[in-house]
């Protein structure tokens, strides 16, 4: 198998199927209702994407999803890609509107959708297409023995579109490619391999995630097994990450913050864990560096985008002293830092972050616009880079650090202010346990910088915090107000919502 995973290209169907014949005695996919084994993985699988092609699935064609994450949930989705379809997962928090407009704009005859949702949305949602729940997929697929058409993948052929997840709007459907997957997936199975893990995963992000795939699809090239959750809790994922044995994990910033606080948390034993990956919003060096006192295993922070660009990885464990970066670009991987002249900076000098990988997206379905615009042409030979729409800088070893998000950057009376460093000082403060900052319009400055804080129970006043921390600033940089605020708006893979602060500064009043 290592042979296979080592080339260039492959399919994964074929590697499912030969690891159903080695490792059917064993675990393949588990979530709380049911157990899949590999002897019956690719069964299912091809019973699934037998129905699909006898109801009228093309290659090509998409195969939207809709629910909570679980093992069924999982069996679409890998049966879309073996019939020949692509896999269309569709976010469970946009709305209706933003639903069937991302089913539209796949171009889905299918849509496998659960029961919360299909009672949420109505039995008249997309009634045109060929709705299958969920949770009856058993009854719906092919009779036993059955098999699905041959289906060989080129590599340009899409393999799943996964959805942005914008907060206006109809989120744009990012394509990425068999070849794209097998880069970027094969490796990282063959390194298991190679270091003979026994892979066993948790994955408690959704399904409809790019993160999720991390914790999915590697290990199903490598033979392991991926226990599902639904829903993110810490006693839960605890519970399951002692009895599991698990040794690989994908967590986001929130979740393990969260697994820090939860009051229970040593009480469990996670000495299996071998490997701990991070990604999808600012991972602080505080909390990395909590992670790593508590928790067993290597941590590696993982820098990109969903559309692609630079790849950075941080071994966080080996590199205790630049737990404030993201690390350095990861081989096939370039990174140019540039000013808004599209002109290279000098080393250290924060600009906007460009790059590019061997694992890129095809383009935005449908908006050839809006992929030309997401990316920077390089003039001296025409090739493609992706603007990752960040600021940051790069130190003399190579390590990359954040200052923070292009947009999000705050032009006050001519001078550039990076929320990130002020959000540093209000966490400098005891009683600031999550601060952000926001840029808002000012007749006398242009923009001023807004704060909100999440502060300790009895953590003190905001008005003595904001003078405290303006004390400390340069006079370009004081925030002009300092908000309390219960909990930080968040999405559902934890990235902080600015916007929705923006919103509620907006609402609380302006600035001078």
């Amino acid at each position: 198998m290592t042979a296979r995973l080592a080339e260039p290209f492959g399919a994964f169907p074929d590697i499912l199927m030969e690891w159903s014949r080695i490792k059917g005695d064993d675990l393949a996919i588990v979530d709380e209702k049911r157990e899949v084994y590999w002897a019956e993985l690719v069964g299912l699988v091809e019973r699934l994407a037998a129905r699909l092609v006898e109801t009228g699935l093309t290659r090509g064609q998409s195969v939207a999803i809709l629910g909570t994450s679980n093992v069924e949930y999982a069996l679409v989705f890998l049966a879309a890609m073996r019939a020949g379809g692509v896999a269309a997962p569709l976010t469970t928090s946009a709305s209706a509107e933003q639903l069937e407009g991302m089913a539209r704009d796949s171009g889905a005859a299918h849509l496998f959708i659960d029961a919360a949702k299909a009672a949420e949305l109505g039995p008249e949602f997309m009634a045109d297409l060929i709705r299958v729940p969920l949770e009856n997929i058993d009854q719906w697929m092919a009779p036993p023995g059955s098999r699905a058409p041959e289906f060989k993948p080129e590599p340009k052929d899409s393999f799943n579109i996964i959805y942005s997840s914008g907060t206006t709007g109809i989120p744009k459907g990012i394509v990425h490619s068999h070849q794209m997957r097998w880069r970027q997936f094969a490796a990282t199975a063959l390194s298991y391999l190679g270091s003979g893990l026994d892979v066993r995963s948790l994955a408690s992000t959704p399904l409809y995630s790019n993160t999720t795939m991390v914790a999915f699809l590697p290990v199903l090239l490598a033979g392991g097994c991926v226990r599902v959750m639904g829903k993110f809790d810490c006693g839960q994922w605890l519970a399951h990450a002692q009895a599991d044995r698990t040794t690989i994990t994908m967590l986001v910033p929130v979740q393990y913050q969260r697994l820090m606080d939860y009051a229970g948390f040593d009480d469990f034993d996670l000495s299996a864990l071998k490997l701990k990956y991070c990604t999808s919003a600012p991972f602080p060096a505080d909390l990395k560096r909590e992670v790593l006192a508590r928790m067993p295993g290597g941590l590696i922070e993982i820098y990109s985008m969903t559309e692609g660009g630079v790849v950075c990885l941080l071994a966080a464990h080996e590199f205790p002293d630049k737990l404030h970066t993201v690390g350095r670009p990861a081989p096939g991987s370039e990174l140019k830092v540039l000013d808004d002249h599209d002109r290279e900076v000098p080393p250290g000098t924060p600009g906007n972050l460009i790059g590019r990988s061997l694992t890129m997206m095809s383009g935005y379905k449908n908006r050839p616009d809006k992929t030309l615009e997401a990316q920077w042409i390089d003039p001296a030979t025409g090739e493609a880079w992706m603007r990752m729409g960040d600021i940051g800088r790069v130190d003399a070893e190579g390590f990359v650090e954040l200052v923070g998000r292009a947009k999000d950057m705050i032009i006050s009376g001519g001078f550039n202010i990076y929320p990130s460093d002020l959000e540093a000082e209000l966490l400098k403060e005891a009683g600031v346990v999550e601060a952000a900052v926001v840029g808002m319009p000012s007749r006398k400055w242009g923009e001023s910088p807004v704060g909100f804080a999440v502060l300790k129970d009895g953590g003190g006043d905001p008005a003595t915090i904001l003078a405290a921390v303006n004390a400390r600033l340069g006079k370009t940089q004081r925030l002009a107000a300092l908000h309390p605020i219960a909990e930080m708006p968040r999405s559902h893979i934890g990235k902080l919502l600015k916007s929705d602060l923006r919103e509620e500064a907006a609402r609380l009043g302006g600035v001078e």
